[in-house]
Parts: structure tokens; sequence; C-alpha cells
């Protein structure tokens, strides 16, 4: 007997639209095909949930989170690792990578081999570097006494440590190293981002042609647009084969910055992010994010020496929330930057990012105001309406 869950009723996101009064069949942990013409439970073991009234998207795809639920990946241990993630699968991410942050070499490459194996047993996508080869003149909340640059050697050694899993590392281009950095990430699969630099526009060109194809929290942590010197954010914005990673929290961008970023890229090259700290789904507080102090308040993440930014508190159903509603962006666009485009980046398209016959069943309910109502990953409810 063969046990399916059945979601009927719901507005479904799919590749081709909305399709409302929609259906989707769920059996062995994968979308599947309907069976309209079939009575419900012929043979079967069927879970029928009415969803007249709601929205059913795919798992959201985060590829730029350092934690959540008060825990964090640059802890390296599972404990923490495993809190993170469910914290964020609660708010209807069912993919994501873990991203550490600047750190001394050798712990990141312990952490690299302990998160590793959440990879393998499929926890996670994949593991994201962001720093420790990135400017001390845009650092933001990166401990500037543990900066280096990105030498090929060292990048290698972060490589190898994380055992085939590393997916992502930012940098900036302009450091001694760089572009050869580039060159080298791009040569062993894994994806060059482009952030905290100050690197002018020639220089990010240049780490483009070499093979970077991400720019990690744009607008932030880079030198402003200007009209003499344009800088890395004309470079990022304008090339078709980079993917721009937003922060759509109301803090990070202002909406107008927002709007102009993703009607110049389109929602094929933007991924949201929310560089989420421990803060994520908790309330104001003090935390830790690597070696440095975090103040949040008012559910802002600030360090507490300088006060810069320090990554987010947000979860990206907050982020699809305000998409929609605040932003004006339509809903099938919001769900191809949250789910399709950075499934693809990840190469990951054939598994999770549309509502598509044979992709694991990462679903999430919404109600009709947007807000999250159920986490569907792999076929169990994780949050079920």
């Amino acid at each position: 007997m063969t046990k399916r869950t059945v979601l009927s009723g719901a507005k479904v996101v799919r590749p081709t639209g909305v399709v409302d009064g929609g259906r989707v069949t769920v059996e062995d942990g994968r979308i599947a095909a309907g069976r309209r013409d079939e009575p419900e439970g012929a043979g079967d073991e069927v879970e029928v949930v009415d969803l007249a009234g709601h929205w059913v998207l795919p798992g959201f795809v985060d590829i730029h989170v350092h934690g959540g639920g008060g825990a964090s990946f640059s802890a390296g241990t599972a404990d923490e690792a495993l809190r993170v993630i469910e914290t964020h699968r609660a708010h209807g991410t069912t993919t994501m990578l873990a991203s550490t942050v600047t750190g001394d070499l050798g712990d990141l490459a312990w952490q690299a081999a302990a998160l590793s194996e959440l990879v393998e047993q499929g926890d996670l996508a994949g593991l994201h570097f962001e720093g420790p080869f990135i400017s001390a003149l845009r650092c933001g909340a990166h401990e500037p006494a543990l900066l280096r640059d990105p030498d090929p050697a060292a990048v290698r050694k972060l490589i190898d440590a994380a055992r085939g899993t590393a997916r992502m590392l930012t940098l900036a281009p302009e450091l001694p190293g760089g572009i050869d950095s580039v060159r080298l990430l791009s040569e062993h699969g894994v994806l060059a981002a482009v952030g905290h630099t100050d690197a002018p526009y020639e220089t990010v060109r240049e780490a483009v042609d070499a093979g970077a194809t991400v720019a990690t929290h744009l607008f932030n942590a880079m030198p402003q647009l200007g009209h003499r010197s344009p800088g890395p954010i004309a470079a990022l914005l304008e090339d078709e084969r980079v993917t721009v990673e937003l922060i759509n929290d109301g803090t990070h961008l202002h909406p107008a910055v927002l709007e102009l970023a993703f009607r110049c890229a389109g929602p094929d090259r933007v991924a949201f992010i929310t560089d989420a700290m421990g803060a994520a789904g908790m309330g104001d507080g003090l935390y830790p994010l690597g070696p440095m102090k975090v103040e949040v308040r008012d559910g802002v993440a600030r360090l507490t020496e300088g006060g810069a930014i320090a990554g987010s508190t947000l979860t990206l159903d907050l982020a699809f929330r305000r998409a929609v509603t605040v932003d004006g962006i339509a809903v099938t666009d919001a769900v191809r930057a949250l789910c399709a485009t950075p499934a693809r980046l990840l190469g990951l398209s054939d598994r999770v990012g549309s509502i598509e016959e044979g992709k694991d069943a990462d679903l999430v309910v919404l109600d009709g105001d947007f807000a999250l109502t159920g986490v569907l990953r792999k076929g169990e409810w994780l949050v079920r309406p």
C-alpha cells in the first residue's frame, strides 16, 4: 500500500504560473503525478489536506545563512548546526548552505570538516566560506585581525577541508591572489562570490571573466554606485553571468534600491538570502557571530563595538511576504528568486526549486495573507497547516 498526501484546493505556484484550486500529490517523499480520475483512497492510504484559500510554493533555498535559533554554523558542532537547520526549516527553508564567518584558517578547516558530515547525510546542501579573504576596508562584521589575502594555496586548504562539500566562497578580487583564486574556485566547481570588496569596476569585470558568478549581498559591504566610479555594483548588476544576493529585510536595502536591482537583474538572476545570524527566530539580546559580539535590538543585529550591521535576523518566509506585500513583486517572480534561481545556481534544480513531478516534496504552505502555515520536507510535515 502506497501512502500518499494530496494537497488540494490551494493556489499552487508552478513553473508555468499559478494554478488556482490546484492539487499537489506526494508519494515516497517526491512530487507525484496527480490522479484526478481515480477516487481518493483507491488502493492507497491517502491523506487529503484541504488548503482552500492558501498558497503552495516550493521549499525555499537559502545560499547564505550563518545561524538561527540561538545557534551558529561557526560553532562547528553538529548540535548547533542542526538547531540552525531546524529553525530555518520551520520557516520554509528546506535547502540551505552553511555559511561560516572569518576565522583562523585552521579553525575554518575544522569547522568545514565537521559541517561536511551534515552535507554528506543530506541536512545541508553545502558550505559557503564568507571570509577571511575579504577587504579590511569593507569587512563589516568580520574580525579585521583575522583577514588575509586570498592566496590560492590557502583557498585550496579550505576546499580540501570541506571534502567536496564546498559550494561557494566569498572574496575580494582586488586583493593579491584574488583573480587567481577565482580561477581556482571555478576549476574546482566552487562558486566564486564577489563581496566585502573595495574593488574598482574594472577589477570586478576581470573577476567575472575569470569565473566569479555571485554577488555577495549586493550593495552591502562594497562602495556605493558612483557616476564616475561605478565600482562593484555596476559590474555585478549588469553582467548576465552573475547571480546577485539581496537581503530583503527592510534594513539592509531601501525598497527603491531593491526594486532597482530586481528590475535590472530580474528574478532569474536574483537570489533572496537571509544572511541570518544566531538571533534569527529568536528575540532581542546579545549573540556571538564567530569571534564577534552582536546586540540585537528591535530585530536589527549590530556589532557591540562599532555598531556595524552584523547579518540579519531574517527568515525567508518573511523575505517572501515582504517581497509580495511591500515591494510589489509578483508572486511567481518572488518564488523564482527564493526557489528556482538559487536551486539552479547550486546545480540542484533537478531536485528542488519548483513544483514538478519527480522532484523532492519540499513545499511551503502560506495563508491568504502570505503567512507561513505549513512546511513539507521530502514529504514529511515539519509544520502542519
